[in-house]
């Protein structure tokens, strides 16, 4: 039978006096503890890094394939924004 993993682990982090005063500040307005505010916040920066580097997988997976606006099309409809002939947005068909 497979170990069940825990639902959390430490972890130690170094960060400056400076931030830790703050962090401690945040902690003591919201009621948090300095751990649950650093943990909310590995995991936001995570994910929000996961997203980015998923986006360019993406996006050289489209170059690969051939999926491309060409500069000046985009070029195009950029410089109609906001103008009385505003154009639509650029496709790859």
């Amino acid at each position: 039978m497979p170990k069940a993993q825990p639902k959390s682990v430490p972890v130690t982090v170094r960060i400056p006096a400076a931030l830790n005063a703050r962090l401690e500040q945040l902690a003591q307005a919201t009621r948090r503890s300095k751990s649950w505010l650093a943990a909310e916040a590995i995991g936001a920066y995570v994910a929000t890094e996961a997203d980015y580097l998923a986006a360019i997988e993406e996006g050289l997976a489209d170059v690969k394939a051939g999926r491309l606006i060409p500069h000046e099309k985009v070029r195009e409809w950029l410089l109609s924004w906001g103008s009385d002939r505003e154009l639509p947005p650029p496709t790859t068909e």
